[in-house]
């Protein structure tokens, strides 16, 4: 129970990390504001945690409208805790096929909509002198996976999560982000469905054979969030089964030895 009489907005919360991420912090005696265009997805978020005895209030918003996140922090009142996790990726890929429209659209949920939640949530944490904001990115950002401008924005918010790590630690106040590698949600498994192999080719870049689970990330935010991190400050987390640390094993290389126990 370390964030009971805490306040904690998550954008994104409709579905997926941004779901599990509400439901451990309510878990855990925080009142969640949840975040999200899908109105009906993050009213499913509310109740799920409310069955549970926790404390949601779903307010629908577009986080690349500022008039949208004012609102949104208008309800929450002060904040203790941002978790920054909506992002957008439709039409994104190569450069060369992505349109104007497209890119705009993913830069303004997936970066600007970092920029302008943080901006909000600030105005309360500087008064207070005390705050936490987590920044989900992706592994995206750290490697050319694909998808031109979900990556150029994931990476933005890595650039963005130091300057304010810096700009803000006078405040008592600690900005830090995640990197995540693929995790399986139910978007993606609808995904893998639709495009038979996808699912075996994208698993072959993981040396240990599986994805994450949203709970992975929860983990990972809940950590961050609390005072067991209170000397985390510009940090990056990467949470991606070693999926970046070596891309492909070169077949000349010897097999791994037979486990003795197995």
């Amino acid at each position: 129970m370390r964030f009971i009489s805490k306040t904690v907005v998550i954008t994104g919360a409709g579905a997926g990390i941004g779901r599990e991420t509400a439901r451990r912090f309510a878990a855990e005696g925080a009142r969640v504001i949840s975040m999200d265009t899908d109105e009906a997805g993050n009213g499913e978020t509310a109740r799920l945690i409310r069955e549970q005895g926790g404390i949601c209030e779903p307010v629908a918003g577009d986080v690349s409208s500022a008039a949208d996140v004012a609102r949104t922090f208008a309800v929450a009142g002060p904040v203790d805790v941002l978790v920054n996790n909506a992002a957008a990726w439709a039409g994104d890929g190569w450069v060369h096929t992505t349109s104007e429209q497209a890119w705009d659209r993913v830069v303004d949920v997936t970066l600007k909509g970092v920029f302008l939640a943080s901006r909000e949530a600030l105005k309360s944490m500087m008064a207070r002198r005390q705050g936490v904001i987590v920044n989900i990115s992706s592994v995206n950002a750290l490697c050319g996976v694909h998808l031109a401008a979900y990556s150029a924005a994931k990476g933005g918010i890595l650039s963005l999560t130091r300057v304010m790590a810096i700009q803000y630690a006078p405040f008592g106040i600690r900005v830090n982000a995640i990197c995540p590698g693929t995790i399986l949600t139910e978007n993606s498994r609808r995904y893998y469905a639709e495009h038979p192999g996808s699912e075996a080719e994208l698993l072959a870049l993981y040396p240990g054979g599986q994805f994450g689970e949203p709970a992975d990330v929860a983990n990972c935010v809940l950590f961050l969030a609390s005072e067991e991190a209170k000397f985390f400050n510009g940090s990056v987390l990467v949470l991606d089964g070693a999926m970046s640390a070596i891309q492909r094993v070169p077949s000349f290389l010897p097999k791994a030895p037979v486990d003795p126990l197995a």
